[in-house]
């Protein structure tokens, strides 16, 4: 092969990997299916789950969050929980993202009122979502019929047995304090925490049976043999399921942009995790 055509071929390359990662891949959806074991739960439950929205990022319009709500009433899940940075605000104003129409926290939840679930629907704050008004944000979702719980906790009765659900305020801006949310918690019931930014994870005691988290994007870019270059986490959590000294923790890529509008090898992604009683019982 000559150096011309290897030339011609490594140009048609990278040509089609800039049409995936700003056209193809930011504007797709998958809804991501995962059952998960873990200790200490009861009875089956089914969550859908969705994270960084960053809506009015290229490709996240008012149109797909529409498609999102859809998509996850139509799983028809038990429990719904939105993991933060609703919209593209950034730091000193900045939108956030290169190429963003900015869209107020009131036509966001608009939209996202129509999420459905019989446990509820309930949210906790991202970054993003502080770095442009944090109070204006909690109280669109608020009015939306969406419960915030930002370093609070919430009893859950179910039939198969009752469970607590935590709301963890973010790692960067919002003063997470997971002690004085299990410390509203009375009795053994199983414990599910969810917040933003996963490098709280740490900090979770053996009591909890998972904790759900965003924030990552996935890196946003994965690349064969490379990986994630830039991942924004002190502890590598970038997508999935990890396992410490026992302790459960899910991450899912989320669906929006931040910064860069691209995305390649990370699809935007809603999850509908089915929380199992781990096989050993405990």
């Amino acid at each position: 092969m000559n150096l011309r055509r290897l030339a011609f071929i490594l140009l048609v390359v990278a040509v089609l990997g800039a049409v995936d990662a700003l056209w193809i891949e930011p504007a797709s959806l998958i809804t991501r299916h995962e059952r998960l074991e873990v200790p200490h739960w009861g009875a089956e439950l089914r969550v859908a789950v969705v994270s960084d929205l960053h809506a009015g990022a290229p490709h996240v319009g008012i149109d797909k969050i529409r498609r999102i709500v859809e998509r996850m009433d139509a799983e028809q899940p038990d429990l719904v929980l939105l993991l933060g940075d609703y919209g593209i605000g950034g730091p000193n104003g900045s939108h956030g993202v290169i190429g963003g129409t900015f869209l107020t926290p009131e036509e966001t939840t608009e939209v996202l009122k129509d999420l459905r679930a019989p446990l509820g629907v309930f949210a906790v704050l991202g970054n993003h979502d502080w770095w442009f008004d944090g109070k204006r944000m909690a109280r669109a979702l608020n009015q939306a019929g969406i419960a915030v719980l930002d370093n609070q906790a919430r009893r859950i009765d179910r039939e198969g047995g009752a469970f607590w659900l935590g709301g963890i305020a973010d790692y960067w801006t919002g003063g997470p304090n997971i002690r004085r949310t299990l410390e509203q918690m009375d009795g053994s019931e199983p414990v599910l925490l969810f917040t933003h930014n996963p490098d709280v994870f740490p900090d979770v005691p053996a009591r909890v049976s998972l904790m759900i988290a965003g924030h990552t994007h996935g890196g946003q870019v994965r690349l064969p043999w490379i990986g994630t270059p830039i991942l924004p986490s002190d502890r590598s959590y970038s997508s999935g399921l990890f396992i410490e000294q026992g302790r459960h923790l899910f991450v899912t890529s989320g669906v929006g942009t931040s910064i860069l509008p691209v995305r390649f090898g990370v699809t935007p992604e809603i999850v509908i995790l089915t929380l199992l009683r781990s096989a050993s019982g405990q």
